[in-house]
């Protein structure tokens, strides 16, 4: 597939056909996935290819509490974990614990362990340079490291028919879910991925136009992009 389709058409499959996907095919999306950019290239990425029934449901289960967290605090009209304006995590705005507690179905959450390809991409803390670790807002720069290559293997994936989508609802639990899989301390997850092949594929994906998002040299400043520029 041409690589501008691709992108345009990569858009987040949640529901797949019952079409097991091969571990040959597997492999090369991940063998092409493995190009992506590191900060000195370092490839701090590990994938954990979940087969194990019982891991799948346990995955399932601890992503369903993050997901009833993020619905509740969507639903009390707040942005799901995000910062203040300071840039800063203020605190729940809602009873986390009993969001937790209510049942929340989500088709695609509840079903998590039994779409075909589960995986669980885990990264290399003491690989990361994080070169904004002391600014007085939450850390972004790590996951320069990671999610090109998330991003890859969606992409990869696209190319060969497959659809899937990037989560991180179990995150809220990774001390359980490392416990589970094993993950050593210097360790994190930063996300699970589903793989399949979809019961449809997107092809008209809904994003803002460049010019709502690219500006000439400042924040502030005009539009990129447009006949006036």
């Amino acid at each position: 597939m041409e690589l501008r389709e691709a992108m345009r058409t990569a858009g987040a499959v949640r529901e797949f056909t019952d079409e097991p996907v091969s571990d040959e095919v597997l492999k090369g999306v991940l063998e092409a996935a493995r190009f992506a950019p590191s900060g000195g290239n370092q490839q701090p990425w590990t994938v954990l290819v979940l087969r194990d029934p019982r891991l799948r449901r346990e995955l399932r289960d601890l992503s369903q509490l993050g997901w009833r967290e993020y619905v509740a605090q969507r639903d009390a009209g707040v942005r799901p974990f995000a910062p203040g304006p300071d840039g800063r995590w203020q605190g729940p705005a809602i009873d986390l614990d009993a969001a937790a507690r209510t049942p929340a179905p989500s088709p695609f959450v509840d079903q998590l362990d039994q779409v075909p390809v589960l995986l669980v991409l885990v990264v290399r803390l003491t690989a990361l340079a994080v070169t904004d670790v002391e600014l007085e807002r939450h850390s972004v720069v790590g996951g320069a490291s990671i999610y090109p290559f998330a991003q890859n293997i969606l992409l990869a994936a696209r190319d060969v028919g497959l659809g899937g989508t990037l989560t991180t609802f179990a995150v809220r639990r990774e001390p359980r879910l490392a416990e589970l899989l094993r993950i050593p301390a210097d360790h994190a997850i930063a996300a699970v991925l589903t793989l399949g092949y979809p019961t449809r594929q997107p092809r008209r994906l809904t994003r803002r136009p460049v010019a709502q998002f690219a500006h000439l040299d400042t924040f502030d400043g005009p539009a990129f992009g447009t006949s006036t520029t």
